[in-house]
């Protein structure tokens, strides 16, 4: 008995389209936007427009916040969320001073971190 040598090639074609894929992750409480910054600014500004297109067209079942953390120059914000790491319910919008605040204000943390 002969088989055809694309057997194995359909076997795997089967395989691949009767499992069923990974469910989409869903948000199950609210989302955190960390600005660590002060209102107005250009971190700010670009966390409110990403929160006001989301919620227009209706992109998450939860709602999302806003909070900005400003002070020492993020750092009062990176450290929030470093402290939240694993949740993914916290998303940090920022600019350059992610990279920039730890090299010059030795705080023990970072872009890694987060």
């Amino acid at each position: 008995m002969k088989f055809p040598t694309s057997l194995p090639l359909w076997a795997l074609l089967t395989a691949l389209l009767l499992t069923t894929p990974a469910a989409a992750w869903e948000p199950t409480k609210p989302i955190e936007f960390v600005v660590p910054a002060g209102t107005g600014g250009g971190a700010d500004q670009m966390a409110r427009v990403i929160h006001g297109i989301a919620e227009k067209h209706r992109l998450s079942p939860r709602p999302i916040i806003v909070v900005n953390k400003s002070g020492g120059a993020g750092a009062e914000g990176f450290l929030h969320v470093k402290g939240k790491r694993g949740d993914a319910h916290t998303i940090i919008i920022t600019l350059s001073n992610l990279f920039t605040t730890p090299l010059h204000t030795g705080v023990p943390f970072s872009w890694k971190d987060l």
